[in-house]
């Protein structure tokens, strides 16, 4: 549910927030926010508030100076009247991925004597190793992007050959020369972290942190204390627990594997497993997909689904559906096969597991300073991403609400806000858009049309399938497929959905009107930009079908095809 935005004003003072930290560090401290009810009501934070109010609001837990009459505060256990006990920091952060190091570097903005501590840098992630940047910077999104661009370059080549490009020998790809500029960039990314760390004011330290109570955390043996304790850990790869399971990689080695599979298994149907496909059979590798379900993509939008295995299995991917691992087995020429309950698959190098992440909370000694963990081991937090116990906080992966890095920069940011900014701030989780840089790629933002039907009952659903212009030279038979999802009563445009060349960066733009609530009309006011598949989203004029939830039908939905 989208939220009000929320304007709130503030009080100037004559001297800076460090100068404020250093006057109120001995006096007593108060914790502002209690669970499991939100520290202030939803009527404090209205647009409507007076300026008294809004002053109230921009009370933080970094002033601890007095009690405001509109939020509900609670006298902390970590200074008592007369206490003069003092932290190290303010704020101690546990992992410094992308979640970790914006809420550090934005709470040393506020003037918060920060510090974060992060495992020592390695490709593969393990619980000796990881590295400044997180899973996003080092073993995710960046490094994972990276290879999907290197492996375009054999469909690129194909379609070269229709604009009149001939080459007398076939181009060949050095792997090796991919993971050596690969691992390079990512040695220049983790230091510009730590620079970014660095010049924002923020102690990094090297090490595994563990709590140890509400305001300690030992890192590597030496203590730290701190006011407030920000996790931030993120998730690990899982691998399915079956006979042979330690011959199967995870997503962390295939982005470092020492050779490029030549025939390779992927279990899985996720975003990760068709991201990996495309790679690797971009590459040239023989790539057979196996999945428990009908469909990839679970929780996608139905016709997406479909559209993408459609043409992933025109570029040479076999997907088995319906199909459950139940054991790995090496032969003795050193290949492997994978054992389903429907067949064994023999002959490949590889066998990759890319079957889900679960969040990397164990052995933080959480659960023994009261903090709630879920049965998958996420961090049950509230609405401002407290947990439990009031001095600590998480963010990102896991806590296991929206997975992506730009909803765990979102949270850190909203966390510094509310403890260290004066301005009490909830992530906004609705119209968050994502891709699936699987080839083709998919963008998406809002509602599936599933979603849609069994939100608002009524509502008109536009699509385009066609052949983009590339294609009418190159002769491949590559398709783009894009869809609107519109509430039939109020026009609002609900979701947008598109698999085809480019269409993360399309519906980035996209998505900001989504996130403003524009209407159909709207879109069919906008000028389109030719030749483009963009353009397509604005010239959409008749649905292609419309659903009707009517009364009389008790509950179930008719579908009305339009005519066009």
């Amino acid at each position: 549910m989208a939220m009000a935005a929320t304007s709130l004003g503030t009080s100037r003072i004559p001297f800076p927030p460090s100068t404020l930290q250093t006057l109120t560090r001995g006096l007593p401290s108060i914790s502002f926010l209690s669970l499991p009810k939100p520290f202030f009501s939803t009527s404090s934070v209205s647009s409507s508030s007076s300026s008294s109010s809004s002053s109230a609001l921009r009370s933080t837990v970094f002033n601890h100076t007095r009690r405001r009459r509109l939020i509900s505060v609670r006298a902390g256990t970590e200074n008592g009247p007369g206490d003069s006990k003092r932290f190290d920091f303010d704020l101690f952060t546990i992992g410094a991925g992308s979640g970790g190091v914006r809420a550090s570097r934005f709470a040393a903005s506020y003037g918060a004597t920060v510090a974060i501590c992060e495992l020592p840098f390695s490709t593969i992630s393990s619980d000796n190793s990881g590295g400044v940047g997180g899973t996003c910077v080092l073993r995710g999104c960046v490094p994972k992007k990276l290879l999907v661009y290197s492996s375009k370059y054999s469909h690129e080549f194909e379609e070269s050959h229709g604009f009149g490009w001939n080459y007398e020998v076939d181009p060949e790809h050095d792997w090796n020369i991919l993971m050596a500029n690969k691992n390079a960039e990512l040695q220049r990314l983790t230091g510009i972290y730590q620079n970014i760390l660095k010049n924002s004011g923020v102690t990094l330290i090297e090490g595994r942190g563990k709590i140890i109570d509400p305001h300690t955390v030992d890192v590597n043996g030496k203590l730290y204390s701190a006011r407030h304790i920000l996790v931030s850990v993120g998730s690990r790869p899982f691998i399915l627990d079956i006979p042979g399971k330690e011959y199967a990689i995870d997503s962390d080695a295939a982005l470092d594997l020492p050779s490029k599979p030549e025939k390779i298994a992927i279990v899985g149907g996720g975003y990760i497993a068709l991201e990996f496909a495309g790679i690797f059979n971009g590459l040239k590798s023989d790539v057979h997909v196996f999945i428990r379900q009908k469909k990839v993509l679970r929780g996608f939008d139905e016709e997406i689904r479909e559209f993408v295995a459609e043409q992933m299995s025109l570029r040479g991917i076999e997907f088995h559906t319906e199909e459950s691992p139940q054991a790995i087995l090496k032969a003795s020429d050193g290949s492997f096969s994978l054992k389903t309950n429907k067949e064994t698959v023999d002959g490949f190098s590889h066998v990759m597991f890319a079957t889900g992440r679960r969040p990397n909370t164990k052995n933080l000694g959480l659960e023994e300073v009261g903090v709630e963990l879920a049965k998958n081991g996420a961090i049950v937090v509230n609405e401002y991403s407290q947990t439990a116990v009031d001095s600590i906080w998480a963010v990102g992966d896991a806590t296991d609400r929206i997975n992506l890095t730009p909803v765990a920069l979102m949270e850190g940011m909203a966390f510094a806000k509310t403890v260290f900014g004066g301005e009490p701030t909830k992530p906004n989780y609705s119209a968050v858009p994502s891709a699936v840089f699987s080839q083709p790629p998919i963008g998406q933002v809002g509602l599936t049309e599933e979603q849609a039907i069994q939100e608002y009952g009524d509502v008109d659903i536009f699509t385009a399938n066609f052949r983009p212009l590339k294609a009418t030279l190159s002769g491949l038979p590559d398709r783009v497929l894009m869809k609107l999802i519109v509430c039939a009563n109020t026009k609002k445009v609900l979701g947008v959905h598109m698999c085809g060349e480019d269409s993360p960066e399309i519906i980035q733009g996209i998505a900001i009107a989504v996130k403003a609530g524009l209407t159909k009309a709207d879109f069919d006011a906008t000028v389109g930009i030719h030749p483009t598949s963009a353009e397509e989203f604005v010239t959409m004029r008749s649905p292609t079908r419309k659903i009707r939830r009517s009364p009389a039908s008790e509950g179930k939905t008719e579908e009305i095809k339009s005519a066009a």
